[in-house]
């Protein structure tokens, strides 16, 4: 038993293997989207709170947390966004708000915008759907060929540092072997590894078609007055300021807040803190009516 987890298990069955979801609460839905190395136990408290009067749904991609983990599979960013898409269908979710977190940014996002009509609103936290020429050099030597796959899949070298790397506040060990516990061998920490080599940063690359299409189509939300949260945690070594800024820039009218000592992942760090802010934000019926700005926190 996971700590803060009490949520009953739900899966949807592919041919490759079942997908793990999380399905709470009643209401307008909202959908989460995690990112690598998590899963949706990083959204347990936005569940917690959020499933009072919405419909929560959090999925583990394949791969990852309670889902299969193929040996064989397409782990590519194009996969994903089907596989979240086949999801939702498979739910009959028509219409749906987003909450998305590292690479689920582009997974959620890519999503949405193939059916823009039934995106309401978006909140993003330390994530990007758009192209970026930076790699941190830590995740640039866990995608060397062989050897990053050794880093990372026999010494557990990016979900294990991501423990300490990705927070500024200590998290307590039951926690950490909480966020470990789906990637506890070579063969389950194979999702881990196919996100970091799936980091489309040159045109020949087989996902970056899918990323430039995602980007291309991202002025259609601010275009269609979709409202839009930014969240964001100033110590990100990863998502870092030049990604905070590029959001800001684009969607100028949204809602942000920025905090300054708060690591990659944020609702780690702030979880207290950030709870509020996303529940009021579903809770207003015309945020766009709202003025944008910035909050530092």
């Amino acid at each position: 038993m996971h700590p803060d987890y009490p949520f009953s298990p739900h899966y949807f069955l592919q041919k490759e293997g079942k997908i793990h979801y999380i399905d709470e609460g009643s209401g307008p839905v909202v959908v989460m989207v995690h990112g690598n190395p998590t899963w949706s136990y990083y959204f347990r408290h936005l569940i917690a709170r959020l499933k009072k009067d919405h419909r929560v749904i959090a999925l583990d991609h394949m791969g990852c947390g309670l889902s299969d983990k193929p040996s064989e599979y397409p782990y590519r960013l194009a996969q994903h966004i089907e596989n979240l898409e086949k999801l939702l269908e498979h739910l009959h979710v028509d219409r749906f708000s987003l909450i998305v977190h590292d690479w689920g940014g582009a997974i959620g996002i890519g999503c949405a915008v193939n059916r823009l009509e039934r995106l309401e609103k978006l909140v993003v936290l330390n994530t990007a759907a758009f192209r970026s020429a930076r790699m941190p050099w830590r995740i640039g030597l866990c995608r060397l060929p062989i050897l990053g796959e050794i880093v990372v899949r026999l010494f557990n070298g990016f979900a294990g540092p991501a423990r300490f790397m990705a927070v500024t506040k200590k998290m307590d060990a039951s926690v950490a072997a909480a966020y470990l516990a789906p990637y506890d061998s070579w063969r389950n920490r194979v999702a881990v590894s196919r996100f970091v080599q799936d980091i489309p940063m040159h045109p020949n690359h087989p996902s970056y078609a899918t990323l430039v299409g995602i980007e291309e189509r991202l002025p259609l939300i601010r275009d269609r007055k979709i409202p839009l949260l930014i969240i964001w945690g100033g110590k990100d070594f990863c998502f870092n300021d030049s990604f905070f800024s590029e959001w800001r820039k684009r969607f100028p009218e949204a809602q942000s807040h920025y905090f300054d000592d708060g690591g990659h992942y944020i609702l780690e760090d702030k979880a207290e803190e950030i709870g509020p802010i996303v529940q009021s934000f579903f809770s207003e019926e015309k945020m766009q009516e709202m003025p944008g700005g910035e909050k530092y926190c």
